[in-house]
């Protein structure tokens, strides 16, 4: 495991309190796009945007073309239908790729993120030169399940929770902080409606892919933090097994906001993950 010491998760968040610009492609998805180099796409989680990734942004645009991207229904992009599923989003990045004429991309989700990411890795692959899955969940158990699902179900009769997912999602320690005030702020901004359909396809689509590790050929990683609830090390561990070319990346004493409480770890394991060739691992 990986632990954050003197790093301050707290400092490197602040950066991400502004707005970042953003461009739109013809059907309605918002992105910004910083670097130049083989390009590199980032997902966020239900109830983000993109500028939750301003940290890796940053940092890796000094190598790679990085276009982080709002996910439908949140930030500035266009909805999806209510009851669309995981495979729909899926395919909403497909056609991203296709606007932003990229044929071939490394591709990082955190979260809902994730599960997008690891869908595209699975259904069309020989797009997709590496997956880097962040805080994502596999095959939750029984109790999480239904858990997940009640909070999906409550969403339109109850609206946005902000607080459940803070107490989640972040201790108590000083990393956690800032992030987790910007965290509020973002899910305050969400759209309703777009937060009800992510979170209703976040909720079933734990195991859509979840036999598909076995078919995504290049590196991928699976990265959490030791003291997340639902996206768990166990998760992270049994996905790794089943890639070919997967391995399992833990940051000690941080839970799910990882890339924002523990940054300078998060954007070196996504620098070693970039550097290895399709051929490696």
């Amino acid at each position: 495991m990986l632990t954050a010491g003197s790093i301050s998760g707290a400092a490197a968040a602040k950066s991400a309190a502004g707005d970042l610009p953003r461009r739109k492609t013809a059907s309605g998805t918002a992105y910004h796009e910083a670097g130049s180099g083989e390009p590199l796409v980032l997902i966020h989680g239900v109830g983000m945007r993109l500028e939750a990734w301003a940290p890796q942004i940053t940092f890796l645009s000094a190598g790679h073309r990085v276009i982080a991207v709002d996910m439908p229904g949140h930030g500035e992009s266009a909805k999806l239908p209510a009851g669309s599923r995981l495979e729909e989003f899926v395919a909403w990045f497909g056609r991203f790729l296709d606007e932003m004429a990229i044929d071939r991309v490394n591709v990082a989700g955190h979260s809902m993120g994730a599960l997008v990411s690891g869908g595209a890795a699975a259904t069309f692959g020989e797009r997709i030169s590496r997956v880097a899955y962040l805080n994502g969940v596999y095959r939750r158990d029984p109790q999480a399940k239904a858990a997940v699902l009640a909070r999906a179900a409550a969403i339109p009769v109850t609206g946005v929770d902000k607080e459940g997912p803070l107490a989640r999602w972040f201790g108590d320690d000083a990393d956690s902080v800032v992030a987790r005030e910007l965290t509020r702020e973002w899910l305050n901004l969400v759209d309703p409606e777009g937060y009800a359909v992510a979170y209703a396809a976040f909720a079933g689509g734990d195991e859509t892919y979840a036999d598909r590790w076995k078919d995504v050929a290049g590196p991928a990683l699976f990265l959490t933090g030791s003291d997340d609830p639902n996206s768990t090390p166990l998760m992270a561990e049994q996905m790794a097994a089943l890639a070919p070319k997967g391995w399992v990346r833990i940051v000690e004493g941080h839970r799910h906001m990882v890339n924002l409480t523990a940054p300078d770890i998060v954007n070196s394991l996504l620098a070693e993950w970039l550097s290895f060739g399709e051929d490696e691992r």
